[in-house]
């Protein structure tokens, strides 16, 4: 199950540059082993082109290296989130240029289509700015904190991801790659978002009949998108 976890992280690491969401080692991907507690991370500073398997770092849920190299620096971080949330099976974070410009703005990003509502039916939060003495102590534990507490009390469906004020987006799913899928969403709703504010700067948001609609669609009992067993 463990090598099985770190292939599938591998991959998902792998699939940022494909997507264009990571320059040189800008990005990372974590999957959850929940029964062993046990959570795979890239190793910090390993350029794309040359990664893999090996480069699949093995810690505890204390950040505690069990098997590899030294782990992304992200790693507490993406531990705050697997606390947090039982459902989480994956986690990404990248520096993606359009995700990236709303968070370096402090805005959070409002629902403006329904390729957003596709994703969300809430704006994707803005995380407040961590304090100064945060930022001194354990601070990508404590950027894991103002993530969860963005999300507060809604449903990871609800707010798949978050922005990090003046730094990037994490975006998290039930797999590896379904993180991975979210966060290549997520950028694609941000530059939509972007565009669309340039054209028609603070104009209306999607109304919520739609919004509630296009969710529903694709999220919870009564989805109805895609196939079927």
């Amino acid at each position: 199950m463990l090598d099985e976890l770190r292939h599938m992280v591998l991959d998902a690491n792998l699939a940022l540059p494909a997507h264009g969401l990571v320059e040189l080692t800008w990005g990372n991907v974590s999957g959850i082993d929940r029964e062993r507690g046990l959570v795979v991370i890239k190793a910090s500073g390993v350029p794309y082109e040359a990664m893999g398997i090996d480069d699949m770092v093995v810690v505890d849920m204390e950040g505690h290296v069990v098997d590899g190299g030294n782990p992304s620096t992200d790693t507490p971080t993406h531990l705050a989130l697997y606390r947090a949330f039982d459902e989480v099976g994956g986690v990404v974070h990248t520096h993606s240029t359009w995700a990236t410009a709303w968070a370096q703005a402090g805005r959070p990003i409002p629902v403006l289509g329904t390729t957003h509502a596709d994703l969300s039916p809430a704006d994707v939060p803005l995380a407040r700015p961590l304090t100064d003495d945060e930022v001194a102590g354990e601070y990508e534990a404590r950027t894991g904190d103002v993530v969860v507490e963005a999300v507060g009390s809604r449903s990871i469906a609800e707010v798949p991801a978050v922005l990090v004020h003046s730094h990037g987006p994490f975006a998290w799913g039930t797999s590896p790659r379904a993180a991975v899928e979210i966060a290549v969403t997520l950028e694609e709703v941000a530059r939509m978002a972007l565009l669309t504010e340039m054209l028609r700067p603070r104009g209306p948001t999607l109304p919520d009949a739609v919004r509630e609609k296009h969710f529903s669609r694709k999220h919870g009992p009564g989805a109805y998108y895609g196939q079927r067993p």
